[in-house]
């Protein structure tokens, strides 16, 4: 007995070791230079979580926590401007097909300007001038690699956030296949089910979108990049593939089943949180709503108040006639000639609004947020997307027969009366609460998810063997373009062959006696 007492007391000794190391606070940094509320809301979450872990957190961003956590440190990007929190209605009066490829150069721009800002910033150098050490960095993947090259400089393993869908230039550095049969492009308002021209047009826009990242973006980020840490480093496209992991903000409920590698996290609905009480004026229209309520919502870019008078006038007729209550998010405060079973404010708190079980339809523009809280409570919608992955995300909603979808021109008194008649049969709702069931129900919550796999990356160093080795194969190979091509050769061979054959076995054919022509 006393022989084996100094392993059982190496065994205690180690076991106490560890339990001190992985509950050792972990230093994080976050990288969040894109200017848009929006996707911070899904990033904000996950950084508040972790300082509430006991963890410290580090955080650049545009938006200040107004309320941190004790291990919360926010380093503001005051230098910088802001999105406009506001996108006037007139925009979308004219849409082309071409549209998307304007918004990829729209991102471009903006994915220039917050690097650029970025690295120039007081926020960055007071980071970079103290030479910390970083446990893991935390940034978002959307408009360039900049914040890449960031984490090579600290020598720190980093988390990609996307707060949408992946975009084109994702699944080449996670490894991840893309099938254009059924998996939407996030520029394309396509959904799983498409018909030979939209899996074309699908093919299409994601090859396209990721050969004009590679050609546009990368060069642009490389120059920014180099002008500030000298020009040994290596190109951001390369520093991308060293990306451990990416949450996005998507779950297979809503947005559809897909071929994850274990580095891809779902964390759909991180930012949803417990209701709270709602006003009680409010609170008294939506419980007095003999016939229920209908949430009307554009999000916070989408000024409903920019809506042309045809338009508005359209929407309001289409209320008058409906027995249910409605709910709009007016951002004037005021309406004329609103009707009496209209409610209108310049803020709501739309979670709240939608968890409560008088709400029956939400009209909204298909923003992932908003989205995912229908999806989170079970209320069908009628989906109006105007740019982004708005279209996606509400393709996705009428594939679940959760919704439908009334673009912005298709705008007119019947045809919002119809489309929120036609969401209030009952099959919508079933098949909105069978996709809030499996939204809702996980094996853990995704913040504890979100959690989890920050403390696994700090753990293993980056998290290596959740990494394929097609992270590592070039573009040219990783599609298999060299098989195609060797295919092609060998079908064009054995063409050129075949006929060459062919010629040698006509040409030792005996001929054919020629008849003499009699007079």
């Amino acid at each position: 007995m006393s022989k084996s007492t100094p392993s059982h007391l190496l065994f205690l000794l180690g076991l106490c070791c560890t339990l001190v190391q992985a509950s050792y606070p972990l230093k994080i940094l976050g990288l969040f230079p894109h200017p848009g509320i929006s996707h911070f809301h899904f990033f904000h979450p996950i950084m508040r979580g972790l300082a509430e872990k006991g963890h410290d957190v580090t955080v650049i961003s545009h938006f200040p926590d107004k309320s941190p956590p004790a291990r919360y440190k926010d380093l503001p990007l005051t230098n910088l401007e802001t999105l406009s929190d506001s996108v006037d209605l007139k925009f979308f009066e004219n849409r082309r097909f071409y549209n998307h490829f304007v918004e990829f150069f729209l991102l471009y721009e903006w994915g220039r300007s917050a690097c650029n800002t970025t690295l120039r910033s007081d926020a960055l150098a007071q980071v970079l001038r103290q030479r910390q050490r970083f446990d893991v960095v935390i940034m978002e993947q959307f408009t360039s690699d900049c914040m890449a090259a960031v984490a090579h400089q600290l020598k720190a393993p980093f988390i990609g956030l996307s707060s949408c869908a992946l975009m084109p230039w994702h699944y080449g550095r996670m490894g991840m296949p893309m099938i254009p049969s059924h998996m939407p492009a996030l520029f394309m308002g396509q959904a799983e089910s498409m018909t030979f021209s939209a899996r074309l047009a699908n093919w299409f826009t994601f090859h396209a979108m990721r050969l004009l990242y590679d050609f546009y973006t990368t060069p642009s980020t490389d120059a920014l990049v180099q002008y500030k840490f000298g020009h040994d480093i290596p190109s951001v496209g390369e520093l991308a593939k060293e990306t451990s992991l990416m949450f996005v903000n998507q779950h297979f409920s809503l947005t559809g089943v897909k071929p994850l590698p274990p580095s891809v996290i779902e964390l759909g609905g991180v930012h949803i949180q417990k209701a709270k009480p709602l006003d009680p004026e409010l609170q008294k229209f939506i419980d007095n709503a003999e016939h229920g309520v209908v949430l009307i919502s554009w999000g916070s870019m989408v000024r409903a108040n920019t809506l042309p008078p045809a338009k508005r006038d359209a929407i309001l007729r289409a209320i008058k006639r409906l027995k249910q209550r409605v709910i709009w998010k007016w951002e004037n405060g005021t309406l004329e000639h609103k009707p009496d079973n209209l409610y209108v404010s310049k803020w709501l708190p739309q979670r709240d609004i939608l968890c409560h079980p008088n709400v029956k339809v939400f009209m909204a523009h298909g923003g992932l947020m908003g989205t995912s809280e229908a999806a989170y409570c079970g209320v069908p919608m009628v989906a109006t997307p105007f740019y982004g992955d708005q279209f996606v995300n509400s393709a996705a909603v009428k594939y679940r027969r959760m919704g439908v979808v009334l673009h912005y021109e298709d705008i007119t008194e019947n045809s919002v009366l119809r489309s929120i008649r036609e969401v209030l049969k009952k099959e919508y709702m079933d098949n909105a609460k069978a996709v809030s069931f499996s939204y809702r129900h996980r094996p853990q919550s995704a913040l504890e998810t979100a959690i989890w796999w920050v403390e696994y990356v700090a753990k293993t160093e980056g998290a290596p063997l959740t990494k394929g080795h097609a992270v590592s194969l070039s573009g040219f190979v990783y599609y298999s373009l060299d098989i195609y091509l060797f295919l092609a050769f060998v079908a064009v061979i054995s063409v050129l062959s075949w006929r060459f054959v062919w010629n040698r076995i006509c040409a030792r054919r005996p001929k054919a006696p020629v008849k003499q022509k009699t007079n």
